[in-house]
């Protein structure tokens, strides 16, 4: 008879958990493809925007959405830091552990271009029903995109009791996408 040494025993009765967050867009057809690329002025685009909870407790989340350039800020994954942007909006949502939160998402832009300086003037954003004003937001033409280079980071933010504020949960989705003319 072989009997297990009591280190052994606790590895085999207490299985190390590994807690984290799930944060992912996805495409019209719930998949990780289809999202859209070259955005028209006036049109809506759907994609799903989801969290799911693994971190052994309830979690209060906080997503915000930002709009890009290729010169501004972008969240660092090295780094682990947000971006220094304005959020445009943000949406809190408690989900309870291994449980998701998913929410289907229309966007779409106003815009126009300006064609003396080669660059696209935002308007506003329609992001589910709610009209965010993007004025003062532009993007120039990236001759190594060659593209009108937009991006919508949506960053996500867990709530900490210990400083009563919503802090970095180091995650963040984006699309990238080229605005026609």
């Amino acid at each position: 008879m072989i009997v297990a040494s009591p280190a052994l025993q606790r590895i085999l009765v207490y299985p190390q958990t590994e807690f984290f967050t799930e944060f992912w867009l996805l495409g019209p057809n719930h998949l990780a493809e289809g999202l859209p690329y070259n955005i028209t002025r006036g049109e809506s685009y759907n994609m799903f925007l989801g969290i799911t909870n693994q971190l052994g407790r309830s979690a209060y989340y906080e997503v915000q959405i930002k709009l890009r350039n290729l010169t501004q800020s972008a969240p660092d994954i090295f780094n682990r830091t947000s971006s220094s942007l304005p959020s445009l909006h943000n949406l809190n949502v408690f989900v309870a552990d291994k449980e998701t939160w998913e929410l289907p998402v229309t966007f779409g832009f106003d815009y126009s271009y300006n064609p003396n300086s080669s660059q696209v003037d935002f308007t506003r954003l329609l992001f589910n029903s709610e009209q965010l004003n993007l004025n003062g937001s532009s993007t120039s033409w990236d001759s190594n995109m060659t593209a009108y280079y937009g991006n919508l980071v949506f960053e996500l933010w867990i709530y900490n009791e210990s400083v009563n504020s919503f802090q970095y949960h180091e995650r963040f989705v984006d699309l990238k996408f080229n605005m026609t003319v």
